[in-house]
């Protein structure tokens, strides 16, 4: 056995497993469960983000995007392909559509409309504005909606958006790059910030604006006069709330910073600061539900409750919490089985006993954990340890962001660990969350 495969094997056992069934240990994988590969090729497939559906309702097709071997910032002329994945078919990849809106972490939003088992809906641009396509697989037809979206209500009527341009300005890794760059931009805009769109009619207005963002009040000292932008938007299960992060710093990053080679890390990984806002998905009832300056990976537990990596206003801990709209109220949620940030979801269909997380690259091999957690009984099950070689790093890493199926019966996720290639994988989960 070589150093690295030693390695990635005692990390894992060091990770007090819970009673898993009885199979043979993958040394490449580090896990006891099997781990399918449904896309390959000299290409990186990929999905992105872990709060959208990658599955349609049946089950059968997943969603997936495709580019060569690039290692840089997407630019305004790469072009990548979307995919559809027939997953009782070999897995076979039906070329659907291409794109020229994406990032690294979060793709072009590719995601199933929820509760339809036809229509998905992507992001590209079109000139130096951007759209979103919405495409139906049994009929092969597609209609244009005229703005991008970030996020979807869980009944598919609507969708949120941002300015991703200014977000790719302000957060580069997360927003899409326009020809020329977007020139000079205001701090905090009255004309600008947060849009609901009809996906029916594609009719869309600006529900909250930068600029009331910044002159919210702010005890732990005011923003007002930095650069805002706004990212991470979900909507609740209900459709009638959605959390947002307003972040913001107080300057622009320069061409002049970008020369530099830690430029990220100097510049913008931490460096601005964020605060946690519920509103109505009309823009109204606005809240701060947290306002430490830290808040990171989140989910919508339930209508009420949020499930978030963050510091509450009143202690300098960074762990998993429940925060509680619109009131100050939190709860630590088991930090000595979930130490470290992840993409945490709850497991769909399991009445939200277990969550679903992982692991930015650890330790001296940059080993990925992935595992559940069963909220009840405070079981962690490690489905895998997966290894991130170093040249994917910065913007163009690649975080697992597990996602589960809409039964809750498989996980699927990103990983670079076999041959050092970005492709998707899946994990049976189903005897463990129904055992």
């Amino acid at each position: 056995m070589d150093r690295r495969k030693f390695i990635r094997q005692s990390a894992l056992s060091g990770l007090a497993l819970s009673a898993l069934p009885t199979m043979s240990f993958n040394q490449t994988t580090g896990s006891e469960y099997q781990v399918h590969q449904i896309t390959n090729g000299q290409v990186q497939h990929w999905f992105g983000y872990y709060d959208k559906w990658q599955i349609d309702p049946t089950g059968r097709y997943a969603l997936g995007m495709e580019v060569g071997m690039i290692f840089r910032s997407p630019q305004p002329g790469d072009v990548i392909k979307i995919g559809l994945i027939d997953l009782e078919y070999d897995n076979r990849w039906k070329e659907i559509g291409t794109t020229k809106a994406w990032s690294w972490q979060q793709g072009c939003m590719l995601q199933w409309i929820p509760g339809s088992t036809e229509e998905v809906i992507w992001n590209d641009r079109e000139g130096d504005g951007f759209i979103s396509r919405v495409y139906n697989i049994k009929s092969g037809k597609s209609r244009k909606l005229p703005r991008a979206v970030y996020t979807l209500s869980p009944d598919g009527t609507f969708g949120l958006s941002v300015n991703f341009a200014r977000l790719q300005d302000m957060r580069p890794g997360y927003g899409y790059a326009v020809p020329g760059g977007v020139g000079d931009l205001q701090k905090a805009p009255d004309h600008d910030g947060i849009y609901r769109m009809d996906l029916r009619t594609g009719e869309s207005k600006l529900i909250i604006s930068l600029e009331k963002l910044s002159k919210l009040s702010r005890p732990l000292g005011s923003v007002a006069d930095n650069f805002h932008w706004c990212n991470h938007l979900l909507v609740n299960p209900a459709g009638d709330r959605f959390i947002f992060l307003n972040r913001s710093r107080p300057y622009r990053v320069t061409d002049e910073m970008k020369k530099e080679p830690d430029w990220v890390s100097k510049y913008v990984s931490r460096k601005h600061v964020t605060r946690a806002v519920t509103a109505n998905v009309d823009g109204s009832g606005i809240y701060v539900l947290n306002d430490s300056g830290y808040f990171s990976h989140f989910i919508w537990k339930d209508n009420e409750v949020v499930a978030a990596w963050a510091m509450p206003e009143d202690n300098d801990r960074e762990a998993f919490y429940r925060f509680f709209d619109k009131t100050k109220n939190y709860e630590l949620i088991a930090p000595e089985k979930m130490p470290y940030n992840g993409h945490n979801t709850y497991v769909p269909n399991t009445n939200n006993e277990w969550i679903l997380n992982d692991t930015y690259p650890l330790g001296e091999e940059r080993l990925q954990h992935l595992y559940l957690f069963h909220v009840p009984t405070k079981k962690r099950v490690d489905l895998g340890s997966f290894h991130q070689p170093p040249k994917f790093y910065s913007e163009w890493r690649c975080d697992l962001h597990p996602r589960c199926d809409q039964q809750g019966k498989r996980v699927f996720f990103d990983s670079t660990h076999n041959d050092d290639q970005r492709q998707m994988y899946m994990i049976d989960i189903e005897k463990i969350v129904r055992g």
